[in-house]
């Protein structure tokens, strides 16, 4: 196997072919690399969305059991209060 550095080193046009393969090469990468990103990118975008939707909706959950509990409590405080207190 012969080493391109020998090759190079003897030929200018051969230095510029395989270095213009190389960055062929390179840019085909940075490319797969930049296209890997953006998908990346959305799918971290649509994941905090989710996330922000399901705090939001727990959120809601929690004031709406607070709400029912809270009710609940000054019912039953209602009750006492009509039962024992005021005969």
């Amino acid at each position: 196997m012969v080493d391109t550095t020998d090759i190079e080193k003897k030929s200018l046009e051969a230095h510029v072919e395989l270095c213009a393969e190389r960055y062929k090469f390179l840019e085909e990468k940075l490319e797969s690399l930049e296209d890997k990103l953006t998908t990346l990118s959305l799918n971290i975008a649509t994941v905090k969305h989710t996330v922000e939707a399901m705090a939001t909706k727990n959120n809601d959950r929690l004031i709406n059991w607070g709400i029912g509990i809270i009710v609940s409590l000054l019912g039953a405080l209602a009750w006492l209060l009509t039962h024992y207190v005021v005969k």
